[in-house]
């Protein structure tokens, strides 16, 4: 379980280049030839956690909870395994919001917008890494629990347009159009387009 010992306000944020360049240097921890981990050590926020390759699929949660390096939790588990078998060669869980808390109810209730930024540098970063980057829709109906969740998605997919982005969901939407979130779907589970735009128009409604 992590619960936040209070708002990242209070706390120090690295910026996402400090802690890329972080997780770029040997580490006594992990393998970072293996493990991409922003920042590489943990704390009250996380920027990214994955595998290095060429071809990632790019998981979108709602907020870390406590996985890290060679400690993935059942979802990251999940995310792993159905990136490998749609033929991606390593994943990325990304995060709408950076924040760590094992229980959504514990999340901040009002955005910190530096943290923000910083997460959207990061999201940048990662849709950097492939030529056709493939981002997994994998939020579940958890966007509800507050309010700044969507706006976050927005820039997301601004972003995403920018560098010509696919969102794709896993599992069956659910009756308000979230797509399924990475625990209980099959081993074979196969991707499928995701209109993120058309979501977040109905969400405005």
């Amino acid at each position: 379980m992590h619960i936040p010992s209070g708002t990242t306000n209070e706390v120090d944020i690295l910026t996402f280049q400090q802690a890329l360049a972080a997780a770029n240097t040997p580490s006594t921890d992990y393998d970072i030839n293996k493990w991409l981990y922003a920042p590489n050590f943990y704390s009250e926020y996380r920027y990214i956690l994955g595998t290095r390759g060429e071809n990632p699929l790019i998981c979108i949660g709602i907020n870390p909870s406590t996985a890290k390096p060679d400690d993935l939790d059942n979802t990251l588990k999940s995310v792993q395994r159905i990136a490998l078998g749609n033929g991606y060669d390593s994943f990325i869980m990304f995060n709408v919001y950076a924040q760590r808390a094992t229980k959504p109810d514990d999340m901040e209730r009002q955005c910190n917008m530096d943290l923000h930024r910083e997460n959207m540098e990061a999201f940048r970063y990662v849709l950097s890494i492939s030529s056709k980057p493939a981002v997994w829709a994998a939020w579940g109906a958890i966007i509800e629990k507050r309010n700044y969740l969507p706006d976050c998605v927005r820039d997301m997919v601004a972003l995403g347009q920018e560098y010509g982005a696919a969102w794709l969901c896993a599992g069956p939407i659910s009756k308000k159009g979230h797509p399924h979130h990475p625990l209980y779907l099959r081993k074979d589970e196969v991707l499928k387009p995701f209109d993120v735009a058309g979501y977040l128009n109905r969400m405005e409604v």
